[in-house]
Protein backbone atom coordinates (compact mmCIF):
# COMPACT_ATOMS: atom_id res chain seq x y z
CA UNK A 1 0.00 0.00 0.00
CA UNK A 2 2.79 2.45 0.86
CA UNK A 3 4.28 2.05 -2.60
CA UNK A 4 1.15 3.42 -4.27
CA UNK A 5 1.12 6.93 -5.73
CA UNK A 6 -2.20 8.19 -4.46
CA UNK A 7 -4.22 11.29 -5.27
CA UNK A 8 -7.42 12.49 -3.62
CA UNK A 9 -10.00 13.73 -6.10
CA UNK A 10 -11.61 17.12 -5.63
CA UNK A 11 -14.60 16.64 -3.31
CA UNK A 12 -18.05 18.17 -3.48
CA UNK A 13 -19.27 20.52 -0.78
CA UNK A 14 -21.35 18.89 1.93
CA UNK A 15 -25.08 19.23 1.27
CA UNK A 16 -26.81 21.73 3.58
CA UNK A 17 -29.85 20.10 5.16
CA UNK A 18 -33.04 22.17 5.36
CA UNK A 19 -34.41 21.32 8.83
CA UNK A 20 -37.89 21.96 7.48
CA UNK A 21 -40.84 20.99 9.71
CA UNK A 22 -41.25 17.19 10.01
CA UNK A 23 -37.94 16.51 8.23
CA UNK A 24 -35.85 13.63 9.68
CA UNK A 25 -32.92 15.94 10.44
CA UNK A 26 -35.17 18.35 12.37
CA UNK A 27 -36.60 15.55 14.49
CA UNK A 28 -33.12 14.20 15.24
CA UNK A 29 -31.74 17.64 16.08
CA UNK A 30 -34.70 18.52 18.31
CA UNK A 31 -34.21 15.30 20.28
CA UNK A 32 -30.48 16.01 20.65
CA UNK A 33 -31.13 19.57 21.82
CA UNK A 34 -33.46 18.24 24.51
CA UNK A 35 -30.97 15.59 25.58
CA UNK A 36 -27.99 17.95 25.71
CA UNK A 37 -29.89 20.73 27.50
CA UNK A 38 -31.06 18.29 30.18
CA UNK A 39 -27.56 17.32 31.27
CA UNK A 40 -24.52 19.04 32.71
CA UNK A 41 -21.17 17.56 31.71
CA UNK A 42 -17.64 18.02 33.00
CA UNK A 43 -15.01 18.99 30.43
CA UNK A 44 -11.39 18.15 31.24
CA UNK A 45 -8.21 19.24 29.52
CA UNK A 46 -6.95 16.62 27.07
CA UNK A 47 -3.15 16.37 27.02
CA UNK A 48 -1.34 13.52 25.30
CA UNK A 49 -4.70 11.78 24.96
CA UNK A 50 -5.30 11.81 28.71
CA UNK A 51 -8.00 13.69 30.59
CA UNK A 52 -6.53 16.22 33.03
CA UNK A 53 -8.50 17.95 35.77
CA UNK A 54 -7.08 21.00 37.48
CA UNK A 55 -9.89 21.95 39.84
CA UNK A 56 -9.83 25.49 38.46
CA UNK A 57 -13.37 25.50 37.12
CA UNK A 58 -15.31 27.64 34.65
CA UNK A 59 -18.91 27.34 33.47
CA UNK A 60 -20.46 26.91 30.03
CA UNK A 61 -23.87 28.59 29.86
CA UNK A 62 -26.45 29.18 27.15
CA UNK A 63 -26.13 32.78 25.92
CA UNK A 64 -29.89 32.83 25.33
CA UNK A 65 -30.58 31.50 28.87
CA UNK A 66 -27.53 32.45 30.89
CA UNK A 67 -28.70 30.82 34.11
CA UNK A 68 -28.72 27.43 32.38
CA UNK A 69 -25.36 25.70 32.87
CA UNK A 70 -24.49 23.19 30.16
CA UNK A 71 -21.07 22.17 31.45
CA UNK A 72 -18.21 22.92 33.77
CA UNK A 73 -14.68 22.93 32.40
CA UNK A 74 -11.20 22.76 33.86
CA UNK A 75 -8.72 25.54 33.09
CA UNK A 76 -5.06 25.04 32.37
CA UNK A 77 -2.35 26.51 34.57
CA UNK A 78 1.37 26.89 33.91
CA UNK A 79 2.02 23.22 34.69
CA UNK A 80 -0.61 21.95 32.23
CA UNK A 81 0.59 24.24 29.43
CA UNK A 82 4.09 22.83 29.80
CA UNK A 83 2.64 19.31 29.77
CA UNK A 84 0.75 20.08 26.54
CA UNK A 85 3.89 21.42 24.87
CA UNK A 86 5.86 18.34 25.88
CA UNK A 87 3.08 16.05 24.64
CA UNK A 88 2.95 17.85 21.27
CA UNK A 89 6.72 17.75 20.77
CA UNK A 90 6.79 14.05 21.63
CA UNK A 91 3.83 13.18 19.40
CA UNK A 92 5.22 15.12 16.42
CA UNK A 93 8.26 12.84 16.11
CA UNK A 94 6.09 9.86 15.21
CA UNK A 95 3.19 11.72 13.56
CA UNK A 96 5.33 13.42 10.91
CA UNK A 97 6.69 10.03 9.81
CA UNK A 98 3.24 8.62 9.21
CA UNK A 99 2.57 8.51 5.43
CA UNK A 100 0.57 11.54 4.36
CA UNK A 101 -2.25 9.40 3.00
CA UNK A 102 -2.73 7.96 6.48
CA UNK A 103 -2.94 11.43 8.00
CA UNK A 104 -5.45 12.45 5.34
CA UNK A 105 -7.45 9.28 5.98
CA UNK A 106 -7.92 10.28 9.62
CA UNK A 107 -9.18 13.71 8.55
CA UNK A 108 -11.63 12.12 6.13
CA UNK A 109 -12.87 9.77 8.83
CA UNK A 110 -13.49 12.76 11.11
CA UNK A 111 -15.50 14.36 8.30
CA UNK A 112 -17.54 11.21 7.80
CA UNK A 113 -18.29 10.89 11.53
CA UNK A 114 -19.52 14.48 11.66
CA UNK A 115 -21.53 14.06 8.46
CA UNK A 116 -23.39 10.99 9.68
CA UNK A 117 -23.03 9.85 13.27
CA UNK A 118 -22.41 13.14 15.07
CA UNK A 119 -24.10 15.76 12.90
CA UNK A 120 -26.90 16.39 15.38
CA UNK A 121 -24.45 16.38 18.30
CA UNK A 122 -22.18 19.00 16.74
CA UNK A 123 -25.08 21.19 15.66
CA UNK A 124 -26.83 20.96 19.02
CA UNK A 125 -23.65 21.80 20.93
CA UNK A 126 -23.04 24.81 18.68
CA UNK A 127 -26.65 25.96 18.96
CA UNK A 128 -26.82 25.72 22.74
CA UNK A 129 -23.30 26.83 23.60
CA UNK A 130 -22.83 29.54 20.96
CA UNK A 131 -26.49 30.56 20.39
CA UNK A 132 -26.74 29.73 16.70
CA UNK A 133 -30.03 28.88 15.05
CA UNK A 134 -30.37 25.54 13.25
CA UNK A 135 -29.41 26.85 9.82
CA UNK A 136 -26.40 28.82 11.04
CA UNK A 137 -25.19 25.77 12.98
CA UNK A 138 -25.73 23.48 9.99
CA UNK A 139 -23.63 25.60 7.62
CA UNK A 140 -20.93 25.92 10.28
CA UNK A 141 -20.47 22.99 12.63
CA UNK A 142 -21.60 20.43 10.07
CA UNK A 143 -21.00 21.54 6.49
CA UNK A 144 -18.04 23.89 6.74
CA UNK A 145 -16.22 21.68 9.23
CA UNK A 146 -16.67 18.71 6.90
CA UNK A 147 -15.64 20.73 3.85
CA UNK A 148 -12.42 21.91 5.48
CA UNK A 149 -11.45 18.33 6.28
CA UNK A 150 -12.29 16.89 2.86
CA UNK A 151 -10.87 19.73 0.78
CA UNK A 152 -7.69 19.81 2.85
CA UNK A 153 -7.02 16.19 1.91
CA UNK A 154 -7.40 17.19 -1.74
CA UNK A 155 -5.18 20.26 -1.37
CA UNK A 156 -2.60 18.06 0.36
CA UNK A 157 -2.47 15.94 -2.78
CA UNK A 158 -1.86 19.06 -4.86
CA UNK A 159 0.92 20.35 -2.62
CA UNK A 160 2.82 17.09 -2.37
CA UNK A 161 2.57 16.45 -6.11
CA UNK A 162 4.01 19.88 -6.95
CA UNK A 163 7.58 18.89 -7.79
CA UNK A 164 10.42 20.57 -9.68
CA UNK A 165 11.68 19.40 -13.06
CA UNK A 166 14.58 16.95 -13.36
CA UNK A 167 17.05 16.55 -16.21
CA UNK A 168 18.88 13.49 -17.51
CA UNK A 169 21.71 13.44 -14.97
CA UNK A 170 19.81 14.93 -12.01
CA UNK A 171 16.79 14.01 -9.92
CA UNK A 172 15.15 16.99 -8.16
CA UNK A 173 12.39 16.81 -5.61
CA UNK A 174 10.84 18.77 -2.76
CA UNK A 175 10.07 17.29 0.62
CA UNK A 176 7.26 19.12 2.42
CA UNK A 177 8.36 18.72 6.03
CA UNK A 178 6.22 19.92 8.95
CA UNK A 179 7.47 22.84 11.03
CA UNK A 180 10.26 22.14 13.50
CA UNK A 181 8.42 22.39 16.79
CA UNK A 182 4.74 22.72 17.76
CA UNK A 183 1.91 24.92 16.45
CA UNK A 184 -0.26 27.01 18.76
CA UNK A 185 -3.92 27.16 17.65
CA UNK A 186 -6.02 29.97 19.15
CA UNK A 187 -9.63 29.65 18.09
CA UNK A 188 -12.70 31.95 18.24
CA UNK A 189 -16.19 31.39 19.60
CA UNK A 190 -18.15 32.22 16.49
CA UNK A 191 -17.38 29.29 14.16
CA UNK A 192 -16.96 25.68 15.21
CA UNK A 193 -15.56 25.04 11.73
CA UNK A 194 -12.79 27.59 12.25
CA UNK A 195 -11.91 25.97 15.58
CA UNK A 196 -11.56 22.61 13.85
CA UNK A 197 -9.63 23.96 10.89
CA UNK A 198 -7.15 25.98 12.92
CA UNK A 199 -6.13 22.73 14.59
CA UNK A 200 -6.52 20.23 11.78
CA UNK A 201 -4.89 22.12 8.90
CA UNK A 202 -1.47 22.19 10.62
CA UNK A 203 -2.01 18.67 11.95
CA UNK A 204 -2.81 17.14 8.57
CA UNK A 205 0.53 18.48 7.29
CA UNK A 206 2.39 16.56 10.00
CA UNK A 207 2.49 19.13 12.81
CA UNK A 208 1.46 18.68 16.43
CA UNK A 209 -0.77 21.30 18.02
CA UNK A 210 -1.45 22.95 21.35
CA UNK A 211 -5.03 24.24 21.18
CA UNK A 212 -6.52 27.05 23.25
CA UNK A 213 -10.26 27.19 22.50
CA UNK A 214 -12.40 30.24 23.22
CA UNK A 215 -14.06 29.86 26.62
CA UNK A 216 -17.47 30.54 25.03
CA UNK A 217 -17.25 27.68 22.52
CA UNK A 218 -15.80 24.96 24.73
CA UNK A 219 -18.81 22.65 24.51
CA UNK A 220 -18.70 22.12 20.73
CA UNK A 221 -14.90 22.14 20.75
CA UNK A 222 -14.80 19.38 23.36
CA UNK A 223 -17.06 17.23 21.19
CA UNK A 224 -14.64 17.82 18.31
CA UNK A 225 -11.84 16.42 20.45
CA UNK A 226 -13.89 13.32 21.24
CA UNK A 227 -14.57 12.79 17.52
CA UNK A 228 -10.87 13.23 16.69
CA UNK A 229 -10.09 10.47 19.19
CA UNK A 230 -12.73 8.12 17.76
CA UNK A 231 -11.41 8.73 14.24
CA UNK A 232 -7.96 7.52 15.28
CA UNK A 233 -6.02 10.76 15.70
CA UNK A 234 -2.98 9.71 17.75
CA UNK A 235 -2.63 10.97 21.30
CA UNK A 236 -0.75 14.25 21.63
CA UNK A 237 -1.18 15.40 18.04
CA UNK A 238 -3.78 17.92 19.27
CA UNK A 239 -3.77 18.95 22.94
CA UNK A 240 -6.87 20.70 24.28
CA UNK A 241 -6.16 23.29 26.97
CA UNK A 242 -8.93 25.78 27.83
CA UNK A 243 -7.80 28.58 30.09
CA UNK A 244 -6.73 32.18 30.39
CA UNK A 245 -4.86 33.58 27.42
CA UNK A 246 -2.33 35.37 29.60
CA UNK A 247 -1.37 32.17 31.43
CA UNK A 248 -1.19 30.02 28.31
CA UNK A 249 0.50 32.60 26.11
CA UNK A 250 3.30 33.24 28.58
CA UNK A 251 4.45 29.62 28.38
CA UNK A 252 3.82 29.17 24.67
CA UNK A 253 5.63 32.23 23.35
CA UNK A 254 8.69 31.74 25.52
CA UNK A 255 9.29 28.12 24.50
CA UNK A 256 12.13 27.30 22.10
CA UNK A 257 10.01 24.70 20.27
CA UNK A 258 7.30 27.22 19.36
CA UNK A 259 7.10 27.05 15.56
CA UNK A 260 3.91 28.84 14.56
CA UNK A 261 0.54 30.26 15.56
CA UNK A 262 -2.78 29.72 13.78
CA UNK A 263 -5.15 32.40 15.03
CA UNK A 264 -8.61 33.85 14.56
CA UNK A 265 -9.69 36.63 16.88
CA UNK A 266 -9.26 40.33 17.55
CA UNK A 267 -6.69 42.50 15.86
CA UNK A 268 -5.53 43.76 19.25
CA UNK A 269 -4.79 40.24 20.49
CA UNK A 270 -2.99 39.30 17.27
CA UNK A 271 -0.84 42.41 17.51
CA UNK A 272 0.01 41.53 21.11
CA UNK A 273 1.02 38.02 20.01
CA UNK A 274 3.24 39.40 17.27
CA UNK A 275 4.94 41.80 19.70
CA UNK A 276 5.58 38.99 22.18
CA UNK A 277 7.02 36.76 19.46
CA UNK A 278 9.34 39.53 18.34
CA UNK A 279 10.71 39.85 21.88
CA UNK A 280 11.40 36.12 22.00
CA UNK A 281 12.89 35.61 18.52
CA UNK A 282 16.36 34.69 19.85
CA UNK A 283 14.72 31.88 21.87
CA UNK A 284 13.16 30.05 18.94
CA UNK A 285 14.72 27.32 16.88
CA UNK A 286 13.18 28.82 13.72
CA UNK A 287 11.30 31.96 12.76
CA UNK A 288 7.69 31.08 13.61
CA UNK A 289 4.97 30.96 10.97
CA UNK A 290 2.31 33.53 11.84
CA UNK A 291 -1.12 33.00 10.29
CA UNK A 292 -4.02 35.09 11.51
CA UNK A 293 -7.49 36.26 10.57
CA UNK A 294 -8.53 39.19 12.70
CA UNK A 295 -11.06 42.04 12.67
CA UNK A 296 -13.28 43.51 10.02
CA UNK A 297 -15.50 46.47 9.26
CA UNK A 298 -17.15 44.94 6.25
CA UNK A 299 -18.97 47.11 3.75
CA UNK A 300 -21.80 47.06 1.24
CA UNK A 301 -21.40 49.71 -1.47
CA UNK A 302 -24.53 50.39 -3.52
CA UNK A 303 -24.65 52.03 -6.97
CA UNK A 304 -27.86 53.82 -8.06
CA UNK A 305 -28.42 51.14 -10.73
CA UNK A 306 -28.80 48.35 -8.15
CA UNK A 307 -32.06 46.56 -7.36
CA UNK A 308 -33.36 48.01 -4.04
CA UNK A 309 -35.03 44.80 -2.87
CA UNK A 310 -31.90 42.75 -3.48
CA UNK A 311 -29.90 45.33 -1.55
CA UNK A 312 -32.36 45.24 1.36
CA UNK A 313 -32.22 41.43 1.64
CA UNK A 314 -28.42 41.47 1.49
CA UNK A 315 -28.26 44.04 4.28
CA UNK A 316 -30.63 42.12 6.56
CA UNK A 317 -29.00 38.76 5.99
CA UNK A 318 -25.45 40.10 5.86
CA UNK A 319 -25.77 42.19 9.01
CA UNK A 320 -28.05 40.15 11.26
CA UNK A 321 -27.47 36.44 10.61
CA UNK A 322 -25.81 35.02 13.72
CA UNK A 323 -26.37 38.40 15.39
CA UNK A 324 -23.66 40.02 13.28
CA UNK A 325 -21.03 37.92 15.07
CA UNK A 326 -19.27 36.93 11.88
CA UNK A 327 -15.91 38.35 10.87
CA UNK A 328 -17.52 38.97 7.49
CA UNK A 329 -20.82 40.51 8.69
CA UNK A 330 -22.05 43.63 6.91
CA UNK A 331 -21.34 46.42 9.37
CA UNK A 332 -21.41 49.57 7.21
CA UNK A 333 -23.29 50.38 4.03
CA UNK A 334 -23.25 53.26 1.56
CA UNK A 335 -26.56 53.92 -0.21
CA UNK A 336 -27.42 56.49 -2.88
CA UNK A 337 -29.94 59.09 -1.80
CA UNK A 338 -32.35 58.14 -4.61
CA UNK A 339 -32.65 54.61 -3.24
CA UNK A 340 -32.62 55.18 0.51
CA UNK A 341 -36.38 55.54 1.09
CA UNK A 342 -37.18 52.32 -0.82
CA UNK A 343 -34.46 50.27 0.86
CA UNK A 344 -35.40 51.68 4.26
CA UNK A 345 -39.02 50.63 3.84
CA UNK A 346 -38.05 47.14 2.71
CA UNK A 347 -35.57 46.62 5.54
CA UNK A 348 -38.15 47.84 8.03
CA UNK A 349 -40.73 45.32 6.84
CA UNK A 350 -38.26 42.44 7.17
CA UNK A 351 -37.10 43.50 10.63
CA UNK A 352 -40.71 43.79 11.79
CA UNK A 353 -41.18 40.16 10.75
CA UNK A 354 -37.96 38.78 12.30
CA UNK A 355 -38.28 36.97 15.62
CA UNK A 356 -35.62 37.09 18.34
CA UNK A 357 -35.22 34.39 20.98
CA UNK A 358 -34.06 30.93 22.04
CA UNK A 359 -32.35 28.71 19.44
CA UNK A 360 -34.64 25.83 20.36
CA UNK A 361 -37.53 27.67 18.74
CA UNK A 362 -36.76 27.23 15.05
CA UNK A 363 -38.82 30.28 14.07
CA UNK A 364 -36.26 32.64 15.65
CA UNK A 365 -34.01 34.23 13.04
CA UNK A 366 -31.93 36.14 15.62
CA UNK A 367 -30.64 34.71 18.88
CA UNK A 368 -28.42 35.97 21.71
CA UNK A 369 -24.98 37.55 21.51
CA UNK A 370 -22.28 35.41 23.02
CA UNK A 371 -21.83 36.80 26.57
CA UNK A 372 -22.28 39.76 28.88
CA UNK A 373 -19.02 41.43 27.81
CA UNK A 374 -20.17 41.41 24.19
CA UNK A 375 -23.64 42.61 25.20
CA UNK A 376 -22.16 45.56 27.09
CA UNK A 377 -19.76 46.53 24.33
CA UNK A 378 -22.40 46.39 21.58
CA UNK A 379 -25.05 48.29 23.51
CA UNK A 380 -22.56 51.07 24.30
CA UNK A 381 -22.29 51.71 20.56
CA UNK A 382 -26.08 51.83 20.29
CA UNK A 383 -26.21 54.40 23.07
CA UNK A 384 -23.58 56.53 21.35
CA UNK A 385 -25.83 56.65 18.30
CA UNK A 386 -28.84 57.47 20.46
CA UNK A 387 -27.09 60.40 22.11
CA UNK A 388 -25.58 62.30 19.19
CA UNK A 389 -26.67 64.63 16.41
CA UNK A 390 -24.28 62.85 14.01
CA UNK A 391 -26.44 59.73 13.76
CA UNK A 392 -29.92 58.38 14.44
CA UNK A 393 -31.35 54.96 15.19
CA UNK A 394 -33.66 53.99 12.34
CA UNK A 395 -34.67 50.51 13.50
CA UNK A 396 -34.13 48.53 16.70
CA UNK A 397 -31.88 49.98 19.37
CA UNK A 398 -33.53 47.93 22.13
CA UNK A 399 -31.98 45.16 24.19
CA UNK A 400 -32.53 43.00 27.29
CA UNK A 401 -30.17 40.71 29.24
CA UNK A 402 -32.53 39.60 32.00
CA UNK A 403 -32.75 36.04 30.62
CA UNK A 404 -30.42 35.96 27.65
CA UNK A 405 -28.09 38.45 25.98
CA UNK A 406 -30.61 39.68 23.43
CA UNK A 407 -30.07 42.73 21.24
CA UNK A 408 -32.66 43.51 18.60
CA UNK A 409 -31.32 44.09 15.07
CA UNK A 410 -30.33 47.74 14.95
CA UNK A 411 -29.96 50.02 11.94
CA UNK A 412 -28.25 53.37 12.41
CA UNK A 413 -28.14 56.15 9.84
CA UNK A 414 -24.90 58.09 10.17
CA UNK A 415 -25.03 61.72 9.06
CA UNK A 416 -21.25 61.85 9.44
CA UNK A 417 -19.45 59.17 7.35
CA UNK A 418 -16.79 59.01 10.07
CA UNK A 419 -19.20 58.47 12.94
CA UNK A 420 -17.78 55.88 15.32
CA UNK A 421 -20.16 53.07 14.25
CA UNK A 422 -19.00 53.53 10.64
CA UNK A 423 -15.36 53.04 11.61
CA UNK A 424 -14.98 50.69 14.58
CA UNK A 425 -15.65 46.95 14.68
CA UNK A 426 -18.77 46.25 16.76
CA UNK A 427 -19.26 42.49 16.23
CA UNK A 428 -22.96 42.49 16.90
CA UNK A 429 -26.36 43.05 15.24
CA UNK A 430 -25.70 46.69 14.36
CA UNK A 431 -25.61 48.06 10.79
CA UNK A 432 -24.72 51.68 10.06
CA UNK A 433 -25.80 53.28 6.78
CA UNK A 434 -24.43 56.43 5.21
CA UNK A 435 -26.55 58.00 2.46
CA UNK A 436 -24.53 59.69 -0.27
CA UNK A 437 -25.48 61.97 -3.15
CA UNK A 438 -25.96 59.87 -6.29
CA UNK A 439 -23.44 61.86 -8.34
CA UNK A 440 -20.74 61.22 -5.70
CA UNK A 441 -20.44 57.47 -6.35
CA UNK A 442 -16.71 57.50 -7.16
CA UNK A 443 -15.93 59.93 -4.36
CA UNK A 444 -17.75 57.60 -1.97
CA UNK A 445 -15.66 54.65 -3.16
CA UNK A 446 -12.58 56.47 -1.88
CA UNK A 447 -14.40 56.99 1.41
CA UNK A 448 -15.13 53.25 1.65
CA UNK A 449 -11.47 52.42 1.05
CA UNK A 450 -10.05 54.91 3.54
CA UNK A 451 -12.55 54.80 6.41
CA UNK A 452 -11.53 51.51 8.02
CA UNK A 453 -8.13 50.00 8.86
CA UNK A 454 -9.56 46.59 8.00
CA UNK A 455 -9.76 44.78 4.68
CA UNK A 456 -11.66 41.54 5.18
CA UNK A 457 -14.88 41.44 3.14
CA UNK A 458 -16.98 43.85 1.12
CA UNK A 459 -19.49 43.96 -1.69
CA UNK A 460 -20.74 46.14 -4.52
CA UNK A 461 -24.36 46.13 -5.69
CA UNK A 462 -24.63 47.47 -9.21
CA UNK A 463 -26.34 46.69 -12.52
CA UNK A 464 -24.02 49.06 -14.35
CA UNK A 465 -20.99 47.05 -15.44
CA UNK A 466 -18.82 50.12 -15.93
CA UNK A 467 -19.59 51.28 -12.40
CA UNK A 468 -18.93 47.78 -11.10
CA UNK A 469 -15.51 47.77 -12.74
CA UNK A 470 -14.67 51.17 -11.28
CA UNK A 471 -15.58 49.89 -7.80
CA UNK A 472 -13.64 46.68 -8.41
CA UNK A 473 -10.45 48.66 -9.10
CA UNK A 474 -10.90 51.43 -6.53
CA UNK A 475 -11.57 48.86 -3.78
CA UNK A 476 -8.81 46.49 -4.90
CA UNK A 477 -7.17 46.33 -1.46
CA UNK A 478 -10.23 47.11 0.65
CA UNK A 479 -11.34 43.46 0.96
CA UNK A 480 -9.71 40.04 0.71
CA UNK A 481 -13.11 38.60 -0.18
CA UNK A 482 -15.04 40.83 -2.59
CA UNK A 483 -18.63 40.15 -3.65
CA UNK A 484 -20.55 41.49 -6.64
CA UNK A 485 -24.32 41.69 -6.11
CA UNK A 486 -24.18 39.58 -2.98
CA UNK A 487 -23.89 40.04 0.77
CA UNK A 488 -20.30 40.04 2.10
CA UNK A 489 -20.79 36.84 4.13
CA UNK A 490 -21.03 33.12 3.37
CA UNK A 491 -17.66 32.11 1.94
CA UNK A 492 -17.67 28.41 1.02
CA UNK A 493 -14.63 26.14 1.28
CA UNK A 494 -13.26 25.34 -2.16
CA UNK A 495 -15.25 28.18 -3.74
CA UNK A 496 -14.23 31.40 -1.99
CA UNK A 497 -10.98 30.94 -0.01
CA UNK A 498 -11.32 33.22 3.01
CA UNK A 499 -9.10 35.91 4.49
CA UNK A 500 -8.19 39.57 4.38
CA UNK A 501 -5.22 41.88 4.80
CA UNK A 502 -4.46 45.26 6.36
CA UNK A 503 -5.67 45.02 9.97
CA UNK A 504 -7.74 41.94 9.07
CA UNK A 505 -4.87 39.49 9.09
CA UNK A 506 -2.24 37.75 6.99
CA UNK A 507 -4.67 36.73 4.19
CA UNK A 508 -3.51 33.12 4.06
CA UNK A 509 -6.87 31.98 2.71
CA UNK A 510 -8.47 29.26 4.79
CA UNK A 511 -10.20 26.80 2.50
CA UNK A 512 -7.41 26.54 -0.08
CA UNK A 513 -3.90 25.15 -0.54
CA UNK A 514 -2.56 28.61 0.36
CA UNK A 515 -3.26 28.03 4.04
CA UNK A 516 -1.97 24.46 4.14
CA UNK A 517 1.35 25.32 2.54
CA UNK A 518 2.08 27.70 5.42
CA UNK A 519 2.34 24.67 7.70
CA UNK A 520 5.17 23.15 5.68
CA UNK A 521 8.92 23.61 5.86
CA UNK A 522 10.05 22.58 2.36
CA UNK A 523 13.40 20.93 1.65
CA UNK A 524 14.79 20.84 -1.90
CA UNK A 525 16.73 17.68 -2.71
CA UNK A 526 19.05 17.22 -5.67
CA UNK A 527 20.63 13.89 -6.60
CA UNK A 528 23.47 13.98 -9.12
CA UNK A 529 23.46 10.78 -11.20
CA UNK A 530 26.86 11.46 -12.78
CA UNK A 531 29.10 13.46 -10.44
CA UNK A 532 32.14 15.11 -12.12
CA UNK A 533 35.57 13.58 -11.60
CA UNK A 534 37.61 16.70 -12.41
CA UNK A 535 37.35 20.22 -11.04
CA UNK A 536 38.13 21.85 -14.39
CA UNK A 537 35.43 23.43 -16.54
CA UNK A 538 35.79 23.48 -20.37
CA UNK A 539 36.31 27.27 -20.44
CA UNK A 540 39.64 26.83 -18.63
CA UNK A 541 41.23 25.15 -21.66
CA UNK A 542 43.65 27.24 -23.81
Amino acid sequence: MNSAIFKFEKPKNETVLSYAPNSPERKELTAELERMAAQQIEIPLIIGGKEVRTGNIGKVVMPHDHNHVLATYHMAGEKEVKMAIEAAVEARAKWEKLPWVERASIALRIAELISKKYRAVMNAATMLGQSKNAYQAEIDSACETIDFLRFNAYYMSQIYSDQPMSITDTINRVEYRPLEGFVFAVTPFNFTAIASNLCMSPAIMGNAVVWKPATTSILSNYYLMKIYKEAGLPDGVINFIPGKGSVIGKEIFSHKEFAGVHFTGSTWTFNAFWTEMAKNLPTYRSYPKVVGETGGKDFVMVHPSADPQQVAVALVRGAFEYQGQKCSAASRAYLPKSMWATVKESVGKMLADIKVGDVRSFTNFVNAVIDEAAFTSITQYIEKARNTKDAEIVFGGTYDKSKGYFINPTVIQAHDPHFVTMEEEIFGPVLTIYVYEDEKFEETLDLVDSTSPYALTGSIFSNDRYATEVAFERLKYAAGNFYINDKPTGAVVGQQPFGGARASGTNDKAGSYLNLIRWTNPRSIKENLNPPADYKYPFLSE
